[in-house]
């Protein structure tokens, strides 16, 4: 299950575009590819070649949903332009407001939506 507003996971930005600098790039629907239900968009077919090769190093965590509410046990959307990676894993968040808020204690967020997602995922 990805949160994918109008059909596009991330909106349609390009997961991996946010593996590459400092400003994610919003993906082409021409250069796109379905996984997990969810059709990604990419900016270069090249991104997408990566993301085909190993879809679980770029997708966000915890189904593309905002990270700080997962861990507080409730289940939000993201705005694609409030993100972190975190040891290799992207985190998306509701709004920069709420990112910023995740950046003041993120281990710990992170420990307790994991803790969170397996049960929000299936209740859903």
């Amino acid at each position: 299950m990805y949160f994918a507003p109008e059909g596009a996971a991330m909106a349609g930005y390009d997961p991996v575009s946010y593996f590459q600098g400092d400003i994610p790039v919003q993906g082409r629907p021409e250069i796109s590819v379905t996984w997990k239900g969810a059709e990604w968009h990419f900016a270069s077919l090249a991104n997408r070649a990566l993301f085909e090769a190993n879809p679980r190093a770029f997708a966000p965590q915890f189904g593309g949903y905002c990270s700080y509410a997962m861990a507080q046990g409730l289940l939000k959307g993201t705005d694609p332009g409030a993100w972190q990676v975190v040891d290799g894993r992207l985190y998306l968040t509701y709004s920069p407001e709420i990112e910023r808020k995740w950046r003041e204690d993120q281990v710990e967020y992170i420990h307790q939506a994991e803790g969170n997602w397996p049960e929000i995922l299936y209740r859903e």
